[in-house]
C-alpha cells in the first residue's frame, strides 16, 4: 500500500500544483488565461486517451509492470516539464507527463483490490482516498512555498525525489496479480487512443471558441474512432472499453456519478486560482493557502467515508456529500466583493467535506459491482471517469472566461455547483438499484 500509495501523491501533488500555478506559468510565457489552460488539458488528454489501453495492458502483462513503467516516464517527464521555454513546449511534456501518470492510475485501484478483502475495500479505497486529499492539500501549499524562493519549473522539479523513493519501494513490495490469457489487442488500443484524444481537443477547442471546424472535425474523428472500436470490440470476453460493465445499472450509475462530480471539482480547481488573483486580489502564496482548505477537509473525511461505506449503501453517502458539495460551491460563486478570508474558508471547507463524503464509497460502488477478474477493467473505468470530469471541467473554465471575461470564474463555479447537482441526483438513483452478487 505504501507503492500504490506514493505514486497517487505523484500524480494528484502534481496536478494540484500546476492548477495553483497556473496564472504564474501564463505570465511567464505570455499565455492568456484561456490559452494556458492547455497545460491542464493536455495533461488530462494524454491520460484520458491512454488508461483504458494500460488497463488492458496490465491485465495481461501485470499491474505491477505497468505501475513502475509508468512511473519511470513520470519521473523523466517531470524533468522535461521543468526545463520547457515556451507554452508548446511545456503542454508537449506535459503529455508526455499524463502517459507516464496515465499508466500509474490506471492499475492504481485494481492493486488495491488485490491487495484488500471485498469486505473491507472501502478501508482500502478510504486510505487512497485520504492519500489524494492530503496532497491536494499539500499541492497549493507546496507551490505557494516554491513560488516564493524560485520560479514555475521548480514545482516540476519536486517530483523527482518523490518519484524515485516511489520506484525504490514498487520493486520490491507490489504484488504479482493474476494475468489474463487473452492477447493485447493494438487495433482497438489505437482506437481508443484517437477517440479519447480527439474528444478531449474538441473540448478543449470547443472551450477556446475556435474555427468551428475544428471542433467540428475532432468531434467527427471522435465519433467514427469510437464506433470503430465497439464494433471491433463487440463479443470479446473482456474489451478494453468494458461496456459490457455499463450493462450493469450500480457501475452505470457510479460511472456517471463520478464525471459529473469531478467536472465540479475541475471547474472549481482550475477557476479559483483565477478568482483569487485576478477577481480578489489575493496573491500567490495566500491563493495557495485558501485552496488548502477544500483539499484538507476531503483528507479528514475520505477515511470516515469509507469505513461507513462497509456499512451504508453508496448511494445515500454519496447522495448526501455531493449536496452539500453543490451548496458550497453555489456559496462561492454567490460570495460578496470583498470576503474576508474566513469567509472563503468556510465555503471551501464545505465543499470539501461534500466531496470527500461521496469519494470512497463512490470507488468502492464501481469495484464492487464489477465481477473480481474484472477488477483492472473496472479500475481503468475510474481513472478514465474522473479525467473526463476533470478535463471537462477545465474546458468549461475556459469557456466561462471565454464568455464572460472578468466574470468568468464566477460563472465556472455556478456551472460547477449545477454538476455536483445532477451527480447527487445520479448517486440518489442507486439506492433503488438492486445489489449486484458475485
Amino acid at each position: 500500500m505504501a507503492a500504490i500509495m506514493i505514486a497517487v501523491a505523484l500524480a494528484t501533488l502534481d496536478t494540484a500544483i500546476a492548477n495553483t500555478a497556473l496564472p504564474s506559468i501564463a505570465a511567464d510565457l505570455n499565455a492568456t488565461p484561456a490559452a494556458s489552460v492547455w497545460v491542464i488539458n493536455a495533461y488530462q488528454l494524454a491520460m484520458v486517451a491512454t488508461l483504458l489501453p494500460f488497463a488492458a495492458l496490465g491485465g495481461i502483462l501485470g499491474h505491477r509492470r505497468v505501475y513502475i513503467g509508468g512511473v519511470t516516464l513520470f519521473i523523466a517527464a517531470s524533468v522535461v516539464c521543468a526545463l520547457a521555454w515556451s507554452l508548446p513546449s511545456l503542454a508537449a511534456a506535459r503529455v508526455l507527463q499524463g502517459i507516464g501518470a496515465s499508466a500509474i492510475m490506471s492499475v492504481n485501484t485494481a492493486l488495491i483490490s488485490a491487495i484488500f478483502p471485498i469486505q473491507r475495500l472501502g478501508r482500502g479505497v478510504g486510505l487512497n482516498a485520504l492519500v489524494v486529499g492530503v496532497s491536494f492539500a499539500l499541492g497549493p501549499t507546496v507551490a505557494s512555498v516554491i513560488l516564493s524562493f524560485g520560479t514555475w519549473p521548480w514545482l516540476f522539479a519536486v517530483n523527482l525525489p518523490i518519484g524515485l523513493l516511489a520506484l525504490g519501494i514498487a520493486r520490491g513490495a507490489l504484488p504479482q496479480t493474476p494475468r489474463s490469457q487473452h492477447a493485447f489487442d493494438r487495433v482497438a488500443a489505437l482506437l481508443n487512443v484517437v477517440a479519447f484524444a480527439a474528444l478531449i481537443f474538441a473540448l478543449g477547442e470547443g472551450a477556446q471558441r475556435a474555427p468551428l471546424a475544428e471542433s467540428l472535425a475532432a468531434a467527427a474523428v471522435f465519433v467514427v474512432a469510437f464506433g470503430l472500436l465497439l464494433w471491433r470490440e463487440r463479443g470479446h470476453p473482456a474489451p478494453m472499453l468494458p461496456v459490457d460493465l455499463f450493462r450493469r445499472p450500480m457501475f452505470a450509475l457510479s460511472t456517471l456519478t463520478a464525471i459529473c462530480s469531478f467536472a465540479a471539482q475541475g471547474l472549481a480547481f482550475v477557476s479559483l486560482p483565477f478568482y483569487f488573483q485576478h477577481v480578489l486580489g489575493r496573491g500567490q502564496v495566500e491563493t495557495g493557502f485558501l485552496l488548502t482548505p477544500w483539499s484538507v477537509v476531503v483528507a479528514l473525511m475520505a477515511p470516515i467515508a469509507g469505513r461507513l461505506s462497509d456499512r451504508y449503501p453508496p448511494g445515500l453517502l454519496g447522495g448526501v456529500g455531493l449536496a452539500v458539495m453543490s451548496a458550497g460551491m453555489a456559496s462561492l460563486a454567490l460570495m460578496p466583493a470583498n470576503p474576508s478570508s474566513l469567509e472563503i474558508g468556510i465555503r471551501m471547507c464545505i465543499c470539501g467535506a461534500g466531496f470527500g463524503f461521496f469519494q470512497s464509497p463512490n470507488l468502492k460502488a464501481l469495484m464492487a459491482s464489477a465481477p473480481r477478474e474484472r477488477s483492472g477493467g473496472a479500475s481503468g473505468v475510474i481513472a478514465t471517469a474522473r479525467l473526463l470530469g476533470q478535463a471537462t471541467g477545465a474546458a468549461l473554465v475556459a469557456l466561462s472566461f471565454g464568455l464572460a471575461g472578468s466574470h468568468g470564474p464566477g460563472l465556472a463555479l455556478a456551472l460547477g455547483a449545477g454538476f455536483a447537482g445532477v451527480a447527487a441526483i445520479a448517486s440518489g438513483l442507486r439506492l433503488v438499484m438492486p445489489a449486484v452478487k458475485h
